[in-house]
């Protein structure tokens, strides 16, 4: 494994060995893992605070797709405008996640979960008082965006690395699912209070669901299981590392290629957009953010299935697999759209959530495969990736709208791109792991 810099030197496994370092070839290698150990009722407590904190943070991407309409009828803006609040958000969102998780190895995981918690919960709440653009911007691009992308997959590789070694890949799934059950128990929320009270009381709801979390996380959570540590590493500098470390190996490039066409088929495009493109299609938003919000629900099942698949078979395969799967959906979206829930569309919301972020347990267990107890900061960088794909399918998409008066071609182009993603995965050399 690379040795260069200071990356997360105190990040553990359970068993308090850390991985050897054994350096890639190329894309391929030898890596060293450790013996398991059970996991402690500590890790256990941590984790469920864990999954509390990614379901207060996940409640406000049940927001911009239900509010879009709302908003462009009380202030005139467009699909495109709202698009790119959502496009900075989504990029400081990813930006901010290896940085999230380089200060908390410097500061400890509470300080840095309580200061995100408190920026979602501003952004939110200052959002009721906004009257132009760049207000919009401000509240939900950056504040929301920043407090996010530290309560994003890097943490979730930090939490699992750090206090889980057996059953890693479950957790892993468990605590992806945490963010679509978010979407599962708001979304369904924020559409009906949109309706009935208005959006600035949605939004309000938003910020007392993370304002409600920062206590556990200050009575529960803890940076590191009972074990000795090494000195914590210069934040900033070890998140930079980190993306030095992973550029230097092919499968960083391949896996952060795949990963942004993952954000950009889900949070970018269905997540943001998905409820306008079917009010297009004459859908009513309740019925529509009902379908999101199913979609949230199959997420945790195919999310958990998909973490327990991992532990057992070739993460490069259930990626392929995954792709493929989410490009056949997407192109056959625009078909199945309509002004009801038709047994067409419920075949979309089906498959589509079952695949949701499947994706996310295999390429957290690629990235620990090559880089180890340094995962979790360069992980932080292939999900910065997502984002970043995330923030330009949701710009594109609603740009294409406004120009087309549809969704069609957004669709489309986000079906070809899966059937790359799938063979950047393909292409991706198995790592030869060696259990001591």
């Amino acid at each position: 494994m690379a040795t260069a810099g200071s990356v997360a030197q105190s990040v553990r496994f359970v068993s308090v060995l850390p991985l050897a370092r054994s350096r890639p070839t190329g894309q391929s290698g030898a890596v060293t893992l450790t013996s398991t150990t059970t996991p402690t009722r500590a890790a256990w407590a941590v984790a469920a605070v864990s999954f509390l904190a990614i379901l207060a943070a996940a409640g406000f991407r049940a927001v911009p797709g239900v509010l879009m309409d709302p908003l462009h009828h009380e202030f005139g803006w467009s699909h495109a405008t709202v698009g790119l609040a959502m496009s900075v958000n989504m990029t400081l969102f990813g930006v901010t996640a290896p940085f999230g998780a380089a200060l908390m190895d410097r500061f400890g995981v509470r300080p840095v979960l309580t200061v995100a918690l408190g920026l979602i919960t501003a952004g939110s709440a200052l959002s009721v008082r906004m009257t132009t653009g760049w207000q919009l911007v401000a509240c939900w691009g950056v504040l929301v965006g920043i407090g996010t992308g530290c309560i994003s997959m890097g943490f979730v590789a930090t939490v699992a690395t750090r206090w889980f070694d057996e059953r890693r890949g479950l957790v892993t799934g468990v605590l992806t699912a945490a963010s679509a059950t978010g979407q599962l128990i708001f979304l369904p929320l924020v559409a009906e209070v949109a309706t009935r009270h208005g959006w600035r009381w949605a939004c309000l709801i938003v910020a007392a669901a993370a304002f409600a979390v920062i206590a556990p996380v200050l009575i529960v959570m803890r940076h590191h299981p009972p074990a000795p540590t090494a000195a914590p590493a210069n934040g900033f500098r070890s998140a930079l590392d980190g993306l030095v470390i992973g550029a230097r190996v092919p499968v960083f490039w391949l896996l952060a290629g795949s990963f942004a066409i993952c954000g950009m088929t889900t949070n970018g495009l269905i997540g943001t957009h998905f409820i306008p493109a079917a009010g297009d299609h004459g859908m009513p938003t309740t019925v529509a953010a009902g379908l999101l919000a199913t979609i949230g629900v199959l997420d945790v099942a195919g999310t958990v299935c998909s973490g327990w698949l991992t532990d057992r078979v070739d993460p490069r395969l259930l990626l392929t697999v995954y792709y493929v799967g989410r490009g056949i959906s997407l192109m056959l979206l625009p078909s199945l759209l309509s002004p009801h829930a038709d047994p067409g569309t419920w075949v979309f919301i089906v498959f589509y959530g079952l695949d949701w972020v499947a994706t996310v347990p295999p390429t957290i267990a690629l990235c620990r495969d090559y880089f180890g107890d340094r995962s979790p900061v360069v992980f932080g960088w292939v999900f910065a990736a997502h984002q970043v794909g995330a923030a330009i399918a949701a710009a594109a998409a609603g740009w294409l709208r406004d120009l087309q008066g549809n969704y069609d071609l957004a669709f489309q182009l986000a079906a070809g791109l899966c059937a790359v993603a799938a063979a950047l995965c393909f292409s991706v050399r198995k790592v030869q792991v060696r259990t001591t």
